[in-house]
């Protein structure tokens, strides 16, 4: 267990460093540190999402009885991936520190008291996030690894195969870090993104009800009244952020797929806009969990 788990703890932060240098260092690129930072955590949420995906492929389609088959890939892979989300808190903080950098807020790399209003900015903005990763490290990691006791093996599998959605994400945030929301491949991977997140995250908790309906031969609606009430209550616990991120892909796609931004309101004067959008040094980034409802806007594409 202690190897599975020092293997990912070397993994996820070892392959944002190799992605990050190359990134840098490569001869035809030479991109930023803030720019490298960026596009290495999106990679390796892509990877972990692919690599998670995978997994949960493998098992669910290898457990034949939902309830009593088991497979060893489930809880390995879960050790594995704990630490991850561990390195994705501090990754997103990096993101989202030279996202302020780029917004012209230099200063705060020399002087090191602002890292600490940075990261006390970080955790306002990104709440949510942080939330769902440390109760994912605190709360989903014992119960799915110990308390399960081996049963459930499909569901755990179903359950990793909701990562399917994050390479969009991450590509869609990527694009619009480089103002490539007019592009064909930005709107293709908006709906691909809106396609997945739905079906991936959005029915998952649905479908696993469903399934063990038919498992259990009751019908769907009696599903909630027959499960112990801690699996309802960690399902909409769960499911909750997935519906409120949801809703903004959702306003995002709107204003993609209708046109809507800015860049088509009529123009406005530099006072107005001053007030609007103060250069005082407080506005701030996009979030870096990649779900801003207001991610195709033009004028946030550099946040």
């Amino acid at each position: 267990m202690l190897t599975i788990l020092a293997a990912g703890s070397v993994f996820f932060p070892g392959l944002f460093l190799l992605s990050k240098q190359c990134l840098k260092s490569i001869p035809a690129l030479r991109w930023s540190e803030g720019d490298a930072v960026i596009v290495s955590a999106r990679l390796v949420s892509s990877v972990q999402a692919v690599m998670a995906s995978s997994a949960g492929y493998i098992i669910s389609s290898s457990c034949k009885d939902i309830i009593e088959d088991q497979h060893w890939l489930t809880s390995t892979y879960i050790m594995f991936a704990v630490p991850y989300f561990v390195y994705d808190i501090y990754a997103m903080f990096m993101c989202y520190w030279y996202k302020l950098q780029v917004k012209g807020h230099e200063e705060a790399s020399a002087a090191p008291q602002h890292m600490s209003s940075a990261v006390r900015s970080y955790l306002r903005r990104e709440f949510l996030m942080v939330l769902h990763h440390v109760v994912m490290v605190t709360v989903c990691f014992p119960v799915s690894v110990f308390w399960r006791q081996g049963k459930g093996d499909y569901f755990q599998g179903i359950m990793f195969m909701a990562e399917l959605s994050t390479p969009s994400v991450c590509l869609g945030k990527i694009l619009i870090q480089y103002k490539q929301q007019h592009t064909l491949l930005h709107k293709v991977n908006g709906a691909l993104m809106l396609v997945t997140f739905f079906i991936f995250r959005v029915l998952l908790f649905p479908y696993l009800y469903y399934v063990y309906g038919r498992y259990a031969s009751i019908p769907f609606h009696m599903v909630p009244l027959t499960v112990p009430w801690h699996c309802n209550v960690g399902a909409a616990l769960l499911m909750a952020p997935q519906l409120y991120w949801f809703s903004l892909i959702c306003r995002g796609a709107l204003r993609l797929f209708t046109g809507t931004s800015r860049s088509q309101r009529p123009p406005r004067s530099p006072s107005v806009d001053t007030k609007e959008h103060p250069t005082d040094g407080n506005a701030l980034p996009q979030p870096a969990n990649g779900y801003s409802a207001r991610s195709t806007e033009p004028e946030l594409a550099t946040h």
